[in-house]
């Protein structure tokens, strides 16, 4: 079986990659399951050099097929914020519920059509012959009034989609791994996947 590795350390982001990947006969591992320890200064101005970056790193370091993504919450009201600096805001490692009621604070008697919003996701992989490759997904809709939902992590419980009528924190995993901006990157990404490798999956 192909191992991936997955530039991440996040168990809840692992969790849904394999969800949606499962189909391929492909082992996806993490940076921790796969007894890397690295730290990578993602200096990038975009999600996708962010991303890209991340693969470079670890292709330095591995002969596997090496993915990462670089993801975030643009908020039109904050000029783009807090974007590809998302795990960053107030801090990287401030917990969630704190970067959440922050955010929630920050847009305190905002309209609801001035709190449009979207989360980007860009997905890079890298092969062992140099080639990398990347896909991009969307998904668009609010920032609540309170945070919402257990289901979801970062800030999934202050996003609200209208046309579910619940945050993505609110969804199932189900219909979240349907609409999500990474799932939207991911689905491309396996595509590209079984075009790349063939019969090796």
């Amino acid at each position: 079986m192909r191992r991936i590795i997955f530039a991440t350390k996040n168990k809840g982001k692992i969790v849904e990659i394999n969800e949606i990947m499962k189909e391929l006969n492909l082992q996806i591992l993490s940076l921790e399951e796969a007894a890397i320890d690295i730290e990578i200064i993602e200096n990038g101005s975009t999600f996708e050099e962010n991303a890209i970056i991340k693969v470079k790193e670890i292709m330095k370091i591995t002969n596997d097929i090496v993915m990462a993504d670089d993801s975030g919450l643009e908020i039109d009201y904050l000029n783009g914020a807090p974007g590809v600096h998302s795990s960053r805001f107030e801090g990287e490692n401030t917990p969630y519920d704190i970067k959440n009621n922050k955010i929630l604070d920050m847009l305190k008697g905002v309209a609801e059509e001035e709190r449009t919003a979207r989360f980007v996701c860009v997905i890079a992989a890298g092969f062992p012959d140099g080639q990398i490759i990347t896909t991009k997904g969307v998904i668009e809709g609010i920032i609540g009034y309170e945070i919402k939902g257990e289901n979801g992590f970062g800030y999934d419980p202050i996003f609200y989609v209208p046309e579910y009528k619940m945050t993505t924190a609110q969804m199932s995993s189900q219909l979240k791994n349907q609409i999500s901006h990474r799932a939207k990157a991911l689905n491309k990404m396996k595509e590209l996947l079984k075009i790349r490798l063939g019969e090796a999956i």
